[in-house]
């Protein structure tokens, strides 16, 4: 089950990409259309896009991460990134209870208990 997980993690961040492309498509066009070197400052849309769509890869590296981890019965490396995994969503959460953070809550307690081989 907690190859599940980790390929839903990873699933998480295809979709943070793609919805992020859609979600951003003028403030991503206006910053490639201006040269796109050094025009995300200063302008807080495009600002928002960069850093949501930077999640997305780094959300696909922590499930590939976490499925390599899986395979090869690694329980300290499951440990490590679902406790980073954990300490963000519970901080996203909070910081803003009505967005998806709750499916990286829902992933997250998930892989610390594979990391303690409390479920395989």
């Amino acid at each position: 089950m907690t190859p599940i997980a980790a390929w839903f993690l990873f699933a998480l961040g295809i979709g943070h990409t793609v919805y992020g492309l859609v979600m951003f498509r003028q403030p991503l066009g206006e910053a490639l259309a201006a040269g796109f070197v050094g025009q995300f400052m200063g302008h807080p849309p495009r600002i928002t896009a960069f850093w949501f769509l930077i999640m997305g890869p780094l959300l696909m590296l922590a499930g590939q991460t976490a499925a390599h981890a899986a395979a090869g019965g690694d329980q300290a490396l499951l440990r490590l990134v679902g406790g980073y995994l954990l300490v963000i969503a519970l901080i996203g959460v909070a910081a803003l209870p009505k967005s998806p953070f709750w499916a990286a809550l829902f992933v997250a307690p998930w892989l610390v208990a594979a990391g303690f081989g409390w479920i395989k």
